[in-house]
């Protein structure tokens, strides 16, 4: 293997999850249906699909031990703001990593979102 290509998670409410990464985080939808949405970030440099689970879930947050690193172009001092001014309650902390600066969000299913300034 040389690469991760392409990253799934599955969540609870498919609308719901697409309008936090839409309205919450500024993702932008690449294509959908009525079982997947599949995001870009960045013009399109990361994208990853959410979509509807493929058994049965039970009550557990889904996203328990998943984290998804995003390296970002903007600084993440400003980026932890405009987050927090869209209406997202969920952000942790700014920390210093081995990589770099970077702050982590949990969407609604508890999956980690990190977001880096690479070193």
């Amino acid at each position: 293997m040389i690469q991760l290509t392409f990253a799934s998670l599955q969540v609870k409410n498919l609308e719901a999850s697409k309008e936090f990464y839409t309205q919450k985080l500024g993702f932008e939808i690449d294509n959908a249906n009525p079982q997947a949405c599949i995001f870009k970030y960045n013009q399109g440099q990361a994208s990853f699909a959410i979509r509807t689970p493929l058994e049965p879930l039970d009550d557990k947050d889904l996203g328990i031990g998943v984290a998804l690193w995003f390296a970002v172009t903007e600084n993440v001092d400003e980026l932890k703001e405009k987050l927090t001014a869209n209406g997202l309650t969920n952000v942790g902390p700014i920390i210093e990593t081995p990589f770099g600066r970077a702050f982590h969000v949990k969407d609604l299913d508890g999956y980690k979102l990190t977001f880096l300034n690479e070193k």
